[in-house]
């Protein structure tokens, strides 16, 4: 069984898409996901399954859809592209404060007209680098006024994407090698 890390878009963040935690970890165990764990409340799941993360992605789609009545982009890494993204970390060098350093996972790779809208979105000291489905983003004036930042968590990237920082994406790392 591979271990997979599931991340869903915009849950819990507001009065919008709510869904507890213990309840995401019984309905995934319940559709037969083994060792099932979820970490913070922003949507953040590991589990195992030999469904490849396509299919991990659209079954969790759909069962948050049939139990909750939620329409939820989700976006899933295996444990071990998560770990490729950690291994790149291509701001590490700049990127004085994780909480300021977000990945942007995305569920394909960009087009070309998108990426050139984000490589010229950044301002002041910000920093952004996107290799293949990852949008690695440093906000060292915080992403609350950051234009990079609204353009990267907005539906304007033609894909389902989800932002993490840095460490929630370390953090699930180490949850998926429990």
């Amino acid at each position: 069984m591979t271990r997979h890390v599931v991340l869903l878009r915009g849950v819990n963040l507001g009065p919008r898409n709510r869904i507890a935690m213990p309840r995401l970890r019984e309905m995934l165990s319940g559709a037969g996901f083994g060792d099932v764990r979820t970490y913070v409340q922003s949507g953040n799941a590991v589990l195992s399954s030999d469904a490849s993360p396509s299919e991990v992605a659209r079954l969790c789609t759909r069962l948050i859809a049939a139990r909750l009545g939620l329409e939820v982009d989700v976006v899933v890494r295996t444990r071990d592209e998560l770990a490729a993204v950690v291994r790149r970390d291509p701001l590490g060098d700049v990127a004085a404060n994780p909480k300021r350093y977000q990945v942007t996972f995305l569920a394909s790779e960009l087009e070309p007209a998108i990426v050139e809208r984000i490589e010229s979105a950044g301002a002041g000291q910000e920093r952004v680098c996107i290799i293949g489905r990852e949008v690695y983003a440093w906000h060292p004036d915080g992403v609350g006024r950051s234009k990079l930042a609204t353009l990267l968590s907005g539906r304007g990237l033609g894909v389902p994407a989800t932002a993490r920082n840095w460490t929630t994406v370390t953090s699930l790392l180490a949850l998926a090698d429990e």
